[in-house]
């Protein structure tokens, strides 16, 4: 089965326990107004691969992931292509690769259910525990990702959370608390709190998209290490981003 790829990665550190092939899939429903890539949101973009392409691909790197990296699908949000990520991770499973989709949470039906089946984790992106700025920042409705994050408790799925931590929209010590209340219930391994960054600026302006956070700056270190030690209150074991 083929599906649309904007990218891979290889070797990626940050996608997941390991080392990692990262699929980075093309297409996304939200319009998250930091986006760094910008250029996955178009579904009819990117090159055409078939899963059983990619997996061949991955095999070759498995001495590097060694017992604990494996691939992660990631995205513009991979659910788009639902029936190519079940594939490609039912691909993988079948060569004993540890699988992770890196997902919004924007969707939920059952042949997302089905995906899920053959995903050893999830990396589940919140971008705020609030319903009013959750929208205001992607475009999109916040009870989809409650809708998610109750399957994730029904399930006990592991689950990676991220969030990213834009001044004046999810740098705030209350924002961080309901967002701990959020996850209560759900199997969370660990949480990244990932800093804004303007790396994905001069995308937007190829693109000639106007850029909502022109001129915000990325947080501070005593934020980040203030958010984070609101984290650890509630997952002890829980360590900073590397």
């Amino acid at each position: 089965m083929q599906g649309r790829i904007h990218s891979i990665e290889t070797l990626a550190a940050v996608d997941g326990p390991g080392l990692r092939m990262a699929i980075f899939l093309q297409g996304c429903p939200q319009r998250c107004i930091y986006c760094h890539n910008p250029d996955t949101w178009n579904p009819t973009g990117g090159e055409l691969m078939d899963s059983e392409e990619i997996v061949k691909k991955a095999i070759r790197y498995k001495p590097y992931f060694k017992n604990i990296g494996g691939v992660t699908v990631s995205g513009g949000e991979p659910f788009m292509q639902t029936e190519f990520v079940t594939e490609l991770l039912k691909g993988l499973k079948r060569e004993n690769i540890h699988t992770a989709v890196d997902t919004s949470g924007y969707y939920l039906n059952d042949s997302v259910k089905k995906a899920l089946e053959y995903a050893d984790l999830v990396l589940l992106d919140v971008k705020h525990a609030e319903a009013e700025k959750f929208s205001e920042i992607t475009k999109a409705e916040y009870e989809r990702i409650s809708k998610f994050l109750e399957y994730m408790r029904e399930t006990g799925k592991s689950v990676w959370i991220r969030q990213v931590i834009v001044p004046d929209y999810t740098d705030g010590d209350e924002q961080m608390e309901k967002l701990m209340e959020l996850l209560k219930g759900v199997n969370v391994e660990r949480v990244d709190l990932l800093p804004y960054h303007t790396l994905g600026v001069d995308k937007w302006k190829e693109l000639k998209m106007p850029y909502a956070l022109e001129g915000v700056k990325p947080p501070d270190n005593d934020t980040m290490k203030r958010l984070n030690k609101i984290v650890k209150q509630y997952y002890p074991q829980n360590r900073e981003n590397d």
